[in-house]
């Protein structure tokens, strides 16, 4: 069955980094886009980041663009976001899921989500 585990998040201070992974199995990973999306404390779901299957070309919402780095390593079934110069208002669930937003078939499958809070 299709499986996604995010871990990496905690606890860091602003301006320092962290580097979330999801863990994919269940299905073939190279083959499917991969998107990052958060929820900020009683917010509504934000489109963070995303990457191709093909050419692993990435995409970045505004708010974090410059700051994160999405990258995947095939050979592991595994999906990375880097985050650097991290802002209080990133603090937030981030949820790995397959697929992407802007496509017919959309995001399909997620993961329970990993836990970043940064706060002094």
């Amino acid at each position: 069955q299709v499986q996604l585990v995010e871990s990496g998040g905690g606890l860091v201070q602003p301006g320092g980094s962290l580097r979330l992974s999801c863990a994919a199995s269940g299905f073939t990973f190279s083959r499917e886009s991969m998107t990052w999306v958060r929820q900020a404390p009683g917010k509504g779901l934000e489109w963070v980041s995303d990457i191709n299957s093909g050419d692993a070309a990435t995409y970045y919402a505004d708010s974090v663009k410059g700051r994160f780095t999405t990258s995947r390593d095939n050979a592991k079934n595994t999906l990375y976001l880097q985050m650097n110069s991290l802002k209080p208002e990133d603090t937030a669930v981030y949820y790995c899921a397959r697929g992407l937003l802007w496509t017919t078939s959309g995001m399909d499958y997620w993961g329970k989500g990993t836990l970043v809070t940064v706060s002094s």
